[in-house]
């Protein structure tokens, strides 16, 4: 009976829609305040896609409470499967109605302010009268009006959310400075003085305008999250009578179960990852492998969750449903990699609240010195610090850039698990490939068969294919093809103790005798027996079936390079990378692909623990480790790298190890990922470092009395547009072009 204080037997999981964040410490709050409810056991949010990832104890609390949490603070929350396009539409209508009003407002208000601009009146040796002036003043005070009661009221409504949580917002620092500029223009406008209506319809203009094009960005670079995310919630068409009659239930892909048969029209997003069972067509799997042209589908191929088919009719068997697929698999790992943040950005959110609190009481203290110095002025001054400082340019901005990356690395069949992930991959120094199924196809060829012993041949090809048949490696899957003809003629044989050796090969006890398929040194640790090979096969991968008093067969099996995998290695080098060839496959085969591809540094016949002990040294000499892999043996080395990299087509275990995961099995593909990696790290560092030395220079100006209320409001607004706008200089980058080969995938 499992213990009821094993949280995990009662962990449930939900993704929420949240709204109503405008910037780093809203996200801060909101984090904050549901990890401090009884049974949250996590809660992490996208600031770019705005939407959550919330697990929790059932027998401590609920979604519902999880929920009223959240809408207390003042946001917006409701789990995902429920559709927020409505409600997305009602918030882009009022946003852009707010816009329209406080625009509107600006002009008029603007052609009130610029006669006293040109003509002051006469106690500045101006021209015009004081009665006119109070006119103009009043009229001012009219028009700003809406803008306060209507377009400014999201700001006052997140400040007021902000303060009644005891948290410092972006909103806190803008909703006063709208404030204060407001009721002290009101009070200049009944008893002398100037005002800065024209100032604060501006400011709220410009903010409002920002905001706008903040959340067009957010929505552009997190497309492909919501495009993959609208292809889990398909229809299905079900045949819950196949073969006997062709009718047709409609149904969720959400309700599916493993086995059920579906049929799949042209023009329908496949909603099961399956097997055809009956049809030919072509299926679109860009979004899922990256591939740029449809794949042909017949009897007994795969079919992918979202894919679309794109010609005849399908039939096909659901094998994988619901959370299981690999499009639910890349769904949630593009959701955790977004909501992950490099440590410099981390560094930049921890202190976002400390410096808006810091500028308050600057502010403060700038207002106080200057009542002394000139008190006039000394309200207006203080309003300029608050108004100028750009918080958001610290935290808000680089979100979009980490959005941007992953969308565009998933555009390109290359899927980050980690977030942090991107950093890395900027800084990495030396990049590792392993050789088998990674700087080749991996889809070895059974070329020759060398029997070594006197029993019986076809005994031994049997006993060859069910050791082989029991591994995901690929030399055992292509000797597993290459004797599929004994596949129906096995299942007398009794297999016990079948399991799979890093770094060795396969073993198992097949009728009460011990066997072992694998590389010669596994085989010859059994029998003590060695094998001399003819000179033809020293450049090939060898593999081995053994038994303790003898070796039975020796198999000859040829890869084939990738068709990008020169190129690949090239562009790696000139872009300063140190790129080296780790294989435990033999010396001359590994050899042979590192002089095709000009690498230099290679290692051979390397077991796990010494490939693992290869990428320490070099850490240990201040290198900085990717490892790219594929298979079994790779995988303590993938977790011990800096960033790991493993191919689409690899062994499940060294897929769960990695940082990104290579769907595409393009190598090209990955050097465009290690491009993004650079390109994004350097546009966040420039977001960073233009926003801190925006506040550098901006701040003592304002605090010297250099500024005006709508000089501080126009460069806070721009600031705040320019590290936005820099993120998608991202989309800029040239994409890479694919060597289409059949062989390829």
């Amino acid at each position: 009976m499992p213990n009821r204080h094993d949280e995990k037997d009662f962990l449930e999981h939900e993704k929420l829609n949240l709204s109503g964040m405008h910037c780093a410490a809203c996200v801060q709050l909101i984090e904050f305040r549901l990890k401090q409810l009884a049974g949250v056991h996590s809660f992490r949010i996208n600031a770019a896609s705005h939407k959550a990832d919330v697990s929790w104890e059932s027998g401590k609390t609920n979604l519902k409470n999880i929920l009223e949490a959240i809408t207390q603070l003042g946001y917006g929350a409701f789990p995902l499967a429920q559709s927020d396009s409505e409600q997305e539409r009602q918030e882009k209508k009022l946003a852009l109605w707010r816009l329209f009003v406080a625009g509107f407002a600006m002009m008029q208000v603007m052609m009130y302010a610029f006669p006293a601009y040109l003509v002051p009146v006469p106690q500045i040796d101006g021209d015009l009268t004081p009665d006119l002036d109070k006119l103009l003043k009043i009229a001012s005070m009219v028009i700003a009006v809406p803008v306060m009661g209507f377009s400014a009221i999201p700001f006052f409504q997140s400040a007021w959310r902000d303060i009644r949580n005891h948290h410092v917002g972006m909103d806190v620092p803008v909703s006063l400075g709208i404030l204060l500029t407001f009721f002290a223009s009101v009070w200049a406008t009944f008893h002398g003085g100037a005002v800065y209506y024209d100032s604060v319809i501006m400011f709220v203009f410009l903010l409002l305008g920002a905001r706008l094009i903040e959340n067009r960005v957010q929505k552009k670079t997190t497309a492909a999250l919501r495009i993959l995310t609208e292809l889990s919630q398909v229809k299905a068409q079900r045949l819950p009578d196949y073969p006997a009659s062709m009718q047709i239930e409609e149904v969720d892909a959400g309700q599916l179960a493993a086995n059920d048969v579906l049929l799949i029209t042209p023009g329908q997003n496949i909603p099961a990852d399956g097997i055809v069972l009956e049809g030919s067509s072509d299926c679109d799997e860009a979004l899922m492998t990256g591939e740029s042209q449809p794949v042909a589908k017949t009897a007994g191929d795969e079919l992918i969750a979202g894919a679309m088919n794109v010609g005849g009719r399908l039939i096909m068997r659901a094998d994988k449903t619901g959370n299981q697929t690999r499009l639910s698999s890349l769904i949630e790992m593009m959701e955790t990699a977004a909501t992950e943040k490099p440590p410099i950005v981390l560094l930049a959110d921890r202190h976002a609240s400390r410096f808006l609190t810091l500028i308050l009481l600057i502010a403060l203290i700038t207002g106080l010195v200057w009542a002394y110095i000139e008190p006039a002025r000394a309200l207006w001054i203080a309003i300029s610090v608050i108004v100028v400082t750009c918080p958001c340019a610290l935290s808000l901005a680089t979100p979009g850039v980490m959005s941007a990356a992953i969308g565009l690395m998933a555009k390109n069949g290359v899927l980050i698990k980690h977030g942090k992930a991107i950093q890395t991959l900027s800084k990495a120094t030396h990049i590792i490939f392993d050789k088998t199924g990674t700087l080749t196809v991996g889809k070895l060829r059974l070329s020759d068969t060398i029997h070594l012993s006197t029993q019986d041949e076809l005994l031994a090809e049997k006993l060859a294919f069910l050791l082989a048949s029991g591994s995901s490696h690929p030399v055992a899957r292509a000797i597993a093809d290459g004797f599929a003809k004994h596949a129906g003629a096995v299942s007398d044989m009794e297999v016990t103790g079948l399991r799979e050796i890093a770094g060795g090969g396969v073993e198992a006890c097949v009728n009460g005798r011990l066997y072992r398929l694998g590389s010669l040194a596994f085989a010859e640790e059994m029998n003590h027996l060695s094998v001399t090979l003819a000179e033809n096969l020293r450049n090939r991968t060898i593999s081995v079936l053994a038994e303790v008093s003898s070796n039975l067969l020796l198999f000859a099996l040829e890869d084939v390079l990738r068709n990008d995998a020169v190129d690949a290695v090239h562009q790696l080098q000139q872009s300063g990378k140190k790129v080296m060839l780790m294989s435990g496959d033999r010396r001359e085969a590994v050899a042979e692909v590192a002089e095709r591809c000009g690498i230099n540094d290679v290692w051979a016949e390397r077991s796990p623990a010494e490939k693992f002990a290869q990428i320490r040294q070099l850490q240990e000499a201040g290198a900085i480790v990717a490892m790219v892999g594929d298979g079994m043996n790779d995988g303590p080395a993938l977790a011990l790298a800096d960033v790991a990299v493993a191919m689409g087509q690899g062994a499940p275990i060294s897929q769960t190890r990695s940082d990104l995961l290579l769907v595409s099995n393009r190598l090209s593909d990955l050097v465009f990922a290690f491009r993004i990696g650079r390109q994004s790290f350097r546009l966040i560092r420039e977001n960073l470092a233009w926003a801190i030395l925006y506040n550098v220079l901006a701040i003592p100006a304002a605090v010297a009395g250099w500024l005006e209320p709508w000089h501080a409001a126009l460069g806070m607004s721009l600031s705040s547009l320019i590290v936005v706008l820099n993120a998608l200089r991202l989309y800029l980058l040239p994409q890479p072009e694919y060597a289409m080969a059949a062989d390829q995938t």
